[in-house]
């Protein structure tokens, strides 16, 4: 089993509200959306990781790194019954040693983009210029004393759907099997955001998401959590058409 350290410096979650249906068409086959208060779930996770190398080596040789993944929330049949967590059909990042190490020493493909960020205090504004422009995105929050939205009851309600989800699926290069990953992490502590401006090349797409099918519905960040990814060997083996071309997906 492999597994990668690091630390999650920033963890910043916005979340949307899908219709089921919608997003049912665009999740490969064996995967199938999860319910949340009558919504399915999405969402853009823009993520800072510092320290990151694989488990045997020392953390002063660790990347640091800015990550943007589009993912959305799924259940699939595992062995000992439903697995819960999320799909991602791609994710981007501005180191190269961690593109080049996507589909090699790590699951999933990962795409050079360009990231802006600017932190201060409670203010957080992130903006990612992908390669082909079908990912990028951009964001504006600031820290605040209430979660927003309808998905969840309160802050620890999201945090608690988060932390029981960890696995994640994203297809390989070839779009021929889904790779799994697992997040382990002993502290889940979050904050709420208050979301002031939320641009997305993915979700803003009304060819995906048609009017009143998908709606932003809140914010959360999570700072300074030791971490580990553990590499699922097993994969999921999909036929000529079992993962879409979809969703910002390259």
């Amino acid at each position: 089993m492999r597994q990668v350290e690091c630390t999650i410096e920033r963890r910043l979650l916005v979340n949307y509200r899908i219709d089921p249906d919608v997003l049912g068409s665009l999740l490969p086959n064996g995967v199938r959306a999860q319910i949340v208060r009558g919504s399915a779930v999405g969402g853009v996770c823009f993520l800072r990781l510092a320290h990151l190398r694989p488990r045997s080596l020392p953390s002063w040789s660790g990347l640091r790194t800015e990550n943007v993944a589009h993912r959305f929330a799924v259940e699939w049949d595992g062995a000992d019954g439903v697995v819960a967590g999320v799909y991602v059909p791609r994710r981007e990042t501005d180191s190269r040693l961690a593109a080049w190490s996507g589909g090699r020493l790590f699951p999933g493909v990962y795409r050079l983009a360009r990231f802006e960020v600017n932190e201060h205090g409670g203010d957080y504004r992130i903006g990612v210029q992908s390669a082909d422009g079908r990912a990028d995105v951009a964001v504006r929050a600031r820290r605040t004393d209430q979660l927003s939205g309808s998905l969840f009851e309160d802050i620890a309600d999201a945090v608690e759907f988060f932390r029981s989800a960890p696995a994640s699926l994203s297809p390989n290069e070839s779009r021929s099997c889904l790779e799994g990953v697992r997040l382990q992490c002993d502290r889940w502590a979050a904050e709420p955001l208050e979301i002031d401006e939320m641009r997305s090349a993915v979700f803003d797409d009304l060819a995906f998401f048609p009017p009143g099918t998908c709606a932003l519905d809140s914010a959360l960040v999570m700072h300074d959590l030791d971490s580990q990814f553990v590499v699922d060997e097993h994969r999921r083996v999909l036929d000529s058409d079992g993962v879409p071309s979809s969703v910002g997906a390259p």
